[in-house]
């Protein structure tokens, strides 16, 4: 189970620390100081993600919307916006799709297309990948070749509600390959399922499977992510637009652990489960949160998070 094996790493690799990273904004503006229970009052918005040895990502903004966001390896996500709504994310880098905590050498590219229905809501995530694997070094150099094309894919996300509560219920995924000179067909599927505990996620469940003639065969993967014990206070993502938090979850096959960021609260303990063992066991991590004066949470498992005034 990659993803189990990449969340286990991360957990262990990570300590709770007092960063010593840049305390101004890309515009030379201050940030709120970790190390200060005072806090700052009015509008804010989320800057970073650290860690005592990275930035895992910077949130950059174009007045009060999102514009882009940093990861690593200079990786980068282009928002655009159609008005209040994000219409497009461009992404450029690298991710780690296998899911062992370390992010692939392959480079990817991906363009996510974004649609509303009649309430305004995300019903439909259209993505185009593509995957660039740089050439062996030809000897006797050492350096390895340039990036070229290793393959391209087409992904439709269809996301559906609950008709009593509203809240995200379903993302139901068909991908395949995108090949020159052959018919496209999808071949592959998941399925995600969220239960809630009042407006925060308790469960995520995701199954994937094969598509044989345009029907789903039965799942060969099974995943459980449940989240416990939340507390009462607010969620940094509380602070990001919900289109880019589903296209953070989407960005790889095993990601269902941010699921967390749909929650205005946070959940103190998390468990991961593989559902296709005979006896399914989860993994259970637990974290204890700080906040600031006005209830934001600024650390937890490990990570730090600085906000930016608006």
């Amino acid at each position: 189970m990659k993803q189990l094996f990449y969340f286990i790493l991360l957990i262990a690799g990570i300590s709770s620390i007092h960063s010593c990273k840049d305390m101004v904004d890309e515009e030379g503006n201050p940030l709120i100081d970790l190390n200060q229970s005072n806090g700052f009052n009015g509008p804010r918005a989320l800057f970073r993600e650290i860690t005592d040895s990275d930035t895992i990502a910077e949130y950059r903004y174009n007045g009060l919307l999102l514009s882009s966001v940093i990861t690593d390896k200079n990786s980068v996500a282009n928002i655009m916006w159609s008005g209040d709504k994000i219409s497009q994310i461009n992404f450029n880098g690298h991710l780690d799709n296998d899911g062992d905590g370390d992010l692939d050498a392959d480079s990817t590219v991906y363009t996510q297309l974004f649609t509303y229905g009649n309430l305004g809501r995300l019903t439909i995530i259209s993505e185009n990948r593509s995957t660039f694997r740089r050439a062996a070094p030809v000897p006797p150099s050492t350096t390895p070749g340039p990036y070229a094309l290793n393959s391209k894919v087409k992904v439709l996300y269809d996301l559906t509600y609950s008709s009593t509560t509203g809240k995200l219920n379903v993302i139901n995924m068909k991908a395949g390959p995108d090949v020159i000179g052959t018919t496209f067909a999808y071949k592959n599927y998941s399925k995600t399922t969220y239960t809630y505990l009042g407006d925060n996620v308790s469960k995520a469940e995701r199954h994937y499977g094969t598509i044989t003639a345009g029907v789903n065969d039965t799942p060969t993967e099974k995943y459980g992510y449940e989240f416990l014990n939340y507390d009462s206070q607010i969620n940094p993502y509380t602070l990001l637009p919900f289109a880019y938090k589903v296209s953070t979850i989407l960005a790889t096959d095993y990601n269902d652990v941010a699921s967390l960021m749909l929650s205005p609260n946070s959940p103190k303990r998390v468990s991961i489960t593989d559902l296709t063992q005979p006896i399914p066991t989860p993994v259970i991590f637990s974290t204890d949160y700080r906040y600031d004066a006005q209830t934001y949470m600024v650390n937890g498992f490990g990570v730090n998070y600085i906000y930016k005034p608006l």
